[in-house]
């Protein structure tokens, strides 16, 4: 699903990744884990196309996405990648549903198919009693939740997510750990997540350790 080689990143004189490689099989969960300034986040920004290597090779699916620039790009992840981050990035002013259906109007979808879409799932997780609530309406947990709604709309390949418990209490950590595994087996999603959960690092079906830009 997932194949990078030789990734290298730099900022000035600052190195932060040096010659990383990684592959993710579909349906795998996988964890990376490394103290801060590891180069972690680089990584899965970088994994996510969210930013560009200095140097390697990625794949998704069989799509070089360092050959893809500008609109191409911006299609390639609409469609193939979700993003879940420590702060879920909801926008204020849309309700619950409204927020999840947004990448799907981005792709295309009419907004009678999205706000279905949306509001399916969001009852699987059971937060049909939400639809109408404004972010500032619901709990940390029920916000993050929402967040993982929108990246799965529009079935990506693959799921990246940056330390998604980080903000969250144990109780609600633990939900939504818990919530990745059993969309992995509804709907053979891809993860890879950026953690300093040991519980969720040790639940994933590999863990990957960073330690200087490299994985050790």
């Amino acid at each position: 699903m997932l194949v990078a080689e030789g990734i290298y990143k730099n900022y000035g004189e600052l190195k932060i990744l040096q010659g990383v490689d990684i592959s993710v099989k579909e349906g795998e969960i996988v964890s990376i884990v490394g103290s801060s300034g590891a180069g972690k986040t680089t990584l899965l920004q970088i994994l996510g196309t969210l930013d560009k290597p200095d140097k390697g090779k990625i794949s998704i699916n069989g799509t070089d996405l360092l050959s893809l620039s500008g609109n191409k790009m911006a299609a390639f992840r609409n469609s193939q990648i979700g993003f879940i981050f420590q702060f879920h990035q909801l926008l204020p002013e849309f309700n619950a549903y409204e927020n999840v259906m947004l990448p799907a109007l981005i792709l295309g979808l009419s907004k009678k198919e999205a706000s279905e879409q949306a509001k399916n799932l969001l009852s699987k997780i059971g937060l049909e009693s939400r639809f109408n609530h404004r972010p500032s309406e619901l709990s940390g947990g029920e916000q993050q939740r929402i967040a993982v709604c929108r990246s799965l709309i529009n079935k990506p390949k693959v799921i990246f997510a940056d330390e998604p418990s980080g903000n969250l209490d144990t109780k609600n950590a633990r939900e939504l750990h818990e919530l990745f595994f059993n969309l992995r087996d509804e709907f053979k999603q891809t993860f890879v997540i950026v953690t300093h959960n040991e519980e969720l690092a040790k639940m994933a079906d590999r863990s990957l350790s960073m330690r200087d830009g490299k994985f050790i």
